[in-house]
């Protein structure tokens, strides 16, 4: 997995494995090598999957480690890969994850990973090829975004114009500084160039949004 991700860069990937434990194990592995993921599985708190999410979303992480509770349901664009971690148990749940990426005629490639006593399942029925990995490659890069947590949301009567206008006016970023944002009922998220990100928090630290001290942070 470590080299195979070295090998096809840092561009957006979705990693599915059969169990949660599983994917916190790979998550954590990944991190101990200097690859920079996320997770997103069942058994975690509403609030930090919805962190994970955004994270992936608007692209300040390029690696997201799940189970199929990302297999069909959520709004990813520009997947660029799905790899399967553990083959899929069946074939929906296959072409279930498969759908993840190649959206919008947009194009994806699906990577399956065997160890020596797997075998390409039968239902896959069109040609495989296989990939060789070189055995080194560089680490990817860090993203040039990273995600701020705003401590206000659509019940604060927060939208994505206030937020752009905070950050431009308060912060000082350009809008080309300021990528996705999401605005949910009590809390935001917003992507930010990561070489901004530290400068700009210094400076809105003691402003309020909308005549309210809010809580901003690099999202957790």
């Amino acid at each position: 997995m470590f080299q195979l991700l070295c090998f096809i860069g840092s561009r957006s990937t979705i990693i599915f494995c059969n169990h949660r434990e599983s994917v916190e194990r790979v998550h954590k592995l990944l991190s101990e090598k200097g690859i920079t993921s996320t997770f997103y599985h069942g058994a975690m708190e509403q609030r930090d999957r919805e962190v994970a999410l955004a994270k992936f979303r608007n692209g300040s992480i390029q690696f997201l480690v799940t189970t199929d509770l990302a297999a069909r349901g959520l709004d990813i664009t520009n997947i660029r890969y799905i790899i399967h971690y553990h083959l899929p148990a069946t074939e929906d749940i296959f072409t279930h994850r498969n759908g993840r990426t190649a959206r919008m005629d947009a194009s994806g490639t699906a990577i399956l990973i065997l160890n020596s006593e797997e075998a390409i399942p039968p239902y896959i029925s069109v040609p495989v090829e296989e990939l060789t990995v070189p055995e080194k490659n560089a680490v990817p890069e860090k993203s040039k975004w990273v995600t701020l947590f705003v401590g206000a949301g659509k019940k604060d009567k927060v939208n994505k114009i206030d937020i752009v206008g905070f950050l431009t006016n308060k912060g000082k970023l350009k809008k080309e500084d300021v990528g996705l944002i999401e605005v949910k009922d009590f809390f935001s998220f917003v992507a930010v160039r990561r070489n901004q990100a530290s400068h700009t928090l210094q400076l809105i630290k003691n402003e309020k949004v909308k005549g309210k001290k809010i809580k901003i942070e690099i999202a957790k």
